[in-house]
């Protein structure tokens, strides 16, 4: 068996950094900035919705949602929902839960819904044996109600890009030239990481829709699974990321 080649890169925050200083991506980015005291209070003062998250997380563990309130603020952790009467209260919270690990503050996006649940997309971007990147597949992940992230490992479940945006109410036409849009953003951000770093062979945006359908890039995986795309019903998806993924030693 081939030795999977290419590069794995664990920081969120790292490689935000790399999207924040190129001039046609940042617009992607939502407000992120390292936890702190005074960056918790920046954020809050400018939004009303923030996420507390590991920079090496992965599967949508660890991430606590923080809503300001009239008076005070409300996090959401899992399904567990706290209230906290000062933001000294809540940093002193957060700070528990990190136990000296680094986390993100970033600012929270009103996900689409499908079908009354909220929905990010699963951009994958691989690279050919020429070099090149393409953006293989897209999908959604569609989460349960009530839970912080949309992951498969929270209880989400996996969706068709087209048939989630159409539940989205969506037309047609629409749908084409987002999935046009997100191919190319998705080309564009490989082509932003190798100015960085060599060796990325594969990445996984994960992409969220507002209101107005503008994307936003919450992170961007290195090592982006797809083995639920397995268990779909319809396998093209999975076999045509899977017969990019063999180029470089990735079987499953």
């Amino acid at each position: 068996m081939a030795k999977y080649r290419s590069r794995s890169l664990r920081s969120k925050w790292k490689k935000t950094s790399w999207l924040l200083r190129h001039p046609n991506l940042r617009k992607y980015v939502p407000k992120t900035m390292l936890f702190s005291k005074r960056n918790l209070l920046s954020m809050l003062s400018s939004y009303s919705t923030i996420y507390f998250k590991p920079t090496g997380g992965s599967g949508g563990f660890h991430i606590i949602r923080i809503t300001k309130l009239p008076r005070g603020y409300r996090t959401q952790y899992n399904r567990l929902k706290s209230s906290y009467s000062t933001i000294a209260l809540l940093y002193k919270k957060l700070l528990r839960f990190s136990n000296k690990r680094s986390f993100l503050l970033q600012k929270g996006i009103h996900l689409a819904r499908t079908h009354g649940n909220p929905f990010d997309i699963r951009v994958m971007v691989q690279k050919t044996n020429k070099g090149s990147w393409v953006s293989t597949a897209m999908f959604t992940k569609i989460g349960r109600r009530g839970k912080v992230a949309t992951n498969y490992n929270q209880g989400g479940r996996i969706g068709f890009f087209r048939q989630t945006l159409s539940a989205a109410r969506y037309n047609k036409a629409r749908i084409q030239r987002k999935e046009a849009a997100l191919r190319r953003l998705g080309v564009s951000v490989g082509k932003n990481f190798d100015h960085y770093r060599k060796g990325f062979r594969e990445l996984g945006l994960d992409v969220a829709l507002d209101a107005a359908g503008k994307p936003w890039i919450l992170e961007v995986n290195t090592r982006p699974q797809f083995y639920p795309l397995k268990n779909m019903k319809d396998k093209r998806l999975y076999r045509r990321i899977l017969s990019y993924a063999r180029q470089y030693g990735r079987h499953r």
